[in-house]
């Protein structure tokens, strides 16, 4: 197949281009060539901003497009627009964080979905709820525009070239072993989905003609905070000790939920977003890898790109982490 990647050089991107050229299908990557553009030397690159270069596209057609980073539906559109006659299906990367957030575990494709009061905002970061509800604007630029689309709602994604630190930040962490501060809940519950198996999960709904919309996350049992815990402890050869706090003692000290602490959401909510259902996707092909193979894998490119030299936007810092365990 002939397929076009919106993005292609980040995170998602990269591991669709691997699993996409291992296929042997042809690709093209369409993108400002800001991020890495020296990686892909033997593949079609064709460079503009998605906002108003579309056209950069030219007339070339395609079977499939891969959209992995649509944020604002007004952008979304211009895509939708002029690929429609060149493009017989467009794939779009959504996420879970499309439905309300409420208490409801278990929600489905047809769960309740964020409805914006302003539709016309763009400001993705404003709120989880702007982030969530103009995700969802995009995915409806795509259905309406398109007879064959596929919708990909994927939770928390992990695994080399994460650049947000959300994940990494606790094999990291505790492969450095000493006192560790972490939420006293040994049972809040997690999901996550490795970026290899979200990408070989987006070709194998391509390549089996799939369409519609599928939540995307895993494991294929409750992982649990302890057993992601347990499985990173495999990889430390020092002595460390989990030093254990409740909610309110992280709230009253003003600690930061998802991106200071990763994983931890203090709400009921939080933890439903931690429960999606994805039987329909692992009815149509979705699989996982182990645990430890991702965890391994993360620390073994955490390490590659001297990961303590860099500025992550996640996780504690070690000075406010030990300001935090003395205040006990």
């Amino acid at each position: 197949m002939d397929i076009l990647i919106i993005g292609g050089t980040k995170f998602l991107g990269r591991a669709l281009v691997d699993a996409i050229l291992n296929k042997g299908h042809n690709l093209t990557l369409f993108n400002r060539g800001h991020t890495s553009p020296e990686i892909y030397q033997n593949i079609e690159q064709i460079h503009g901003d998605r906002d108003g270069e579309i056209s950069a596209l030219g007339s070339k057609k395609w079977d499939v497009v891969i959209d992995t980073c649509g944020y604002v539906p007004r952008v979304v559109k211009q895509s939708v627009d002029f690929l429609k006659d060149k493009v017989k299906t467009y794939v779009f990367i959504s996420t879970i964080s499309v439905y309300t957030e409420n208490e409801e575990v278990n929600k489905d494709e047809n769960a309740e979905i964020i409805e914006l009061e302003d539709k016309n905002t763009e400001d993705i970061m404003a709120s989880a709820e702007n982030y969530g509800g103009l995700k969802f604007l995009c995915e409806e630029e795509v259905i309406n525009g398109f007879d064959n689309s596929i919708i990909i709602r994927p939770g928390l994604i992990v695994g080399p070239y994460d650049p947000t630190n959300r994940f990494t930040y606790w094999p990291v962490r505790i492969r450095k072993g000493g006192k560790i501060l972490v939420n006293n809940d040994e049972t809040y519950p997690i999901q996550i989905i490795d970026v290899r198996d979200l990408a070989n999960f987006t070709l194998h709904l391509i390549e089996n003609q799939n369409s519609g919309i599928y939540n995307a996350t895993g494991l294929d049992y409750q992982l649990t905070i302890s057993k992601l815990f347990a499985v990173c402890k495999l990889f430390t050869g020092t002595d460390l000790e989990f030093v254990k706090v409740n909610d309110q003692w992280l709230i009253d000290n003003e600690v930061q939920p998802w991106m200071e602490l990763p994983l931890w959401i203090p709400s009921e909510s939080g933890k439903a977003l931690m429960q999606v259902n994805i039987e329909k996707g692992i009815k149509n092909g979705l699989t996982f890898r182990s645990l430890k193979e991702t965890v391994r894998d993360t620390l073994d490119w955490y390490d590659v790109i001297n990961g303590d030299d860099l500025d992550w936007p996640a996780g504690l810092k070690s000075e406010r982490e030990e300001e935090l365990i003395n205040n006990i």
